[in-house]
């Protein structure tokens, strides 16, 4: 019993220390010393979950915390007139706090406002499109001490399209509960049949079947159950979820409400990402609100015994924690590290109990479907893959936004939706994804063959892998981000992998060496000093991760680049050293800036 109680008491660690973070701006030696007391755990294992989070600092962070985002879709903005803006304005560098403690800048991931680069946060507040006249007015009116609060907003949730009104499952009107109310004349098996035969799958990219989870959590016996929702949407360029927590906080509540009677949960918590602490007020007040309907709490909707409360814990920065047992670790007060699949969350989760852990977007897709009805819904895009889909979609677009499509649309006929401009290729699902070229554009998104069943990258007969691929349906996890000629593949693919060094919870050597090895791969090839080893190094090592690593992290982070060189070969054939004779390592300009500076040195010196 108080191994249980330990434990139950842990979970509340990074509340805590998000608490301190926020009131001093940083955790220091002595607050570590009452912590590591109250808890009953060693300095060192706090050490270790602290530093295991991107947003906790054991530094001053700075009275005004300002994070700015560098992923590529950002650095193909604004990124450098902002990080210049920014160092101009408060005369430090990225990395550093002003002397007086009152700014600090750091760089970090995507935020999930792909659609609104450049963006940052401050104090977790959002700042969306800057420019150099925006980012001095923001300093300014700091100093001047107005609140963050009363210069920022929620950014907009730019809704691009939706299908025709009777075809539209998630953005139409919302009218709480009456998805919930359905249940009053179903008992959990029925709810169970129910959401299997509407073939809901995972909607965060692992696609697994919504309702045999569900009904294997059901059969495990246990006296607490728990539904987490994940709505750590870490993948760069992914802001659905963001999208749809904004708009219909409810919607995702009924949704864990009505996963928690099929399962029988009586608890239920909502893993929200640290870059969306702006939404967690709303949240919270709608779970409220449904309190007060007799959505949540005891007796939900005079249903006997149907008990369910819900709250809501943050992350502190951590893409791998979007993996459900590195979410599980997290929740518990540890490090988010993913563990071996002894025994699946179904069967022992969170705490050691049977737990649920669904995507915002499944848990949102329940409630719908049940209003709907099941024949209507099945009658929306493809046989194996009905209904919507939400696509986040960025880059090289007029209309960058939130797009919900129907499934079996063809990838041509979305560019154009999107007004893509001369896309020359896209990566589809985000950094751990694919990168598209033309020869793709003519494939369908759906899930009439699973992707992931097909990536095996028979890098001996290329031209029969792509044959293959080509065939197959494109099933998306959210993101869309789309490229035209003039930017760097390589570039682009340094960007990502730079991403997967950094995000790697390093505890298997696969993942956390060979993302590595291939950065500096990847870098060899931009200066042109690579030659055709250094490629099948690349396969090869590509390879080993991706059968070798413990999570999904690992083993999705080359898709990226294997693709790319299948789909763009060209492209690394025209930087080997044998096809170039210049040496792109060689910066002149930089030279001579260099040069300059050491000339004027020299003058100021001797005059």
């Amino acid at each position: 019993m108080d191994t249980i109680n330990n434990a139950m008491h842990k979970t509340l660690l990074m509340q805590v220390l998000w608490d301190i973070q926020k009131k001093r701006r940083y955790i220091s030696h002595d607050d570590m010393t009452k912590i590591s007391h109250e808890f009953n755990i060693s300095r060192m294992e706090l050490e270790g979950v602290i530093s295991f989070y991107h947003f906790y600092h054991r530094k001053h962070s700075g009275k005004y915390t300002i994070y700015l985002n560098n992923s590529i879709i950002s650095k193909h903005k604004d990124y450098d007139l902002i990080k210049k803006a920014f160092e101009n304005e408060l005369g430090i560098s990225f990395g550093n706090v002003t002397g007086d403690q009152m700014f600090g800048l750091f760089e970090t991931p995507c935020i999930g406002l792909s659609d609104q680069e450049t963006s940052a946060l401050i104090n977790f507040n959002a700042f969306t499109s800057l420019t150099p006249i925006k980012v001095k007015n923001i300093i300014i009116k700091l100093k001047q001490g107005e609140s963050i609060q009363s210069i920022s907003k929620i950014p907009k949730n730019n809704i691009q399209y939706t299908p025709d009104d009777d075809k539209t499952v998630f953005f139409k009107k919302y009218f709480p509960g009456i998805g919930l109310k359905k249940l009053k004349k179903m008992n959990a098996d029925q709810v169970i049949d129910l959401v299997k035969k509407s073939k809901l799958t995972g909607r965060g990219g692992a696609f697994f079947p919504t309702g045999m989870k569900w009904e294997f959590c059901k059969k495990n016996k246990a006296d607490q159950k728990y539904i987490i929702c994940n709505a750590d949407e870490g993948e760069p360029g992914t802001f659905k979820d963001r999208v749809l927590m904004s708009k219909f906080p409810g919607l995702l509540l009924e949704g864990m409400a009505m996963a928690a009677y099929a399962v029988g949960a009586t608890k239920g918590a909502i893993y929200l990402r640290a870059e969306y602490f702006y939404l967690k007020d709303k949240i919270e007040q709608r779970i409220i609100d449904f309190k007060e309907k007799g959505f949540l709490g005891k007796n939900i909707l005079g249903i006997e015994n149907f008990d369910f409360d819900i709250y809501v814990h943050m992350g502190a920065g951590a893409y791998v924690c979007g993996e459900e047992t590195a979410l599980i670790h997290s929740m518990e007060g540890k490090r988010g590290e993913p563990s071996t699949k002894e025994y699946f969350p179904v069967e022992r989760g969170f705490l050691g109990k049977p737990t649920i852990v669904n995507n915002v977007e499944t848990l949102c897709a329940v409630p719908r479907i049940f209003e709907m009805g099941l024949e209507k819904y099945l009658s929306i895009g493809t046989e194996a893959t009905p209904g919507t889909k939400l696509l986040s979609v960025s880059g090289d677009c007029k209309k960058p936004g939130i797009y919900e499509i129907e499934w079996g649309i063809k990838l041509k006929e979305f560019l154009h939706l999107i007004d893509a401009e001369n896309p020359h290729f896209v990566l589809f699902n985000g950094f751990s994804g694919e990168c598209l070229s033309p020869s793709d554009f003519d494939r369908e998104i759906s899930g009439e063959n699973l992707l992931a069943e097909h990536i095996q990258f028979k890098f001996n007969d290329p031209i029969e892998y792509a044959q293959k691929m080509y065939a197959v349906g494109l099933r998306s996890g959210g993101s869309f981000m789309v490229f035209h000629k003039d930017r760097d593949l390589l570039k682009i693919l340094k960007n990502i992998n730079d991403f997967f060094v950094a995000e790697s919870c390093g505890i298997c050597v696969p993942c956390r060496t060979g993302n590595f090895l291939l950065n500096k791969k990847i870098q060899k090839i931009i200066n042109c000093h690579a030659d055709e080893k250094d490629l099948n190094d690349i396969k090869e090592w590509s390879t080993i991760i991706k059968q070798s690593s413990r999570c999904g992290l690992g083993k999705t982070s080359a898709n990226c680049l294997l693709t790319a060189m299948l789909k763009f070969p060209e492209t690394f054939q025209e930087r080997l050293t044998c096809n170039r004779d210049i040496n792109e390592a060689f910066n002149l300009n930089k030279a001579v800036e260099d040069y300059k500076e050491i000339v004027n040195e020299i003058e100021t010196t001797y005059e």
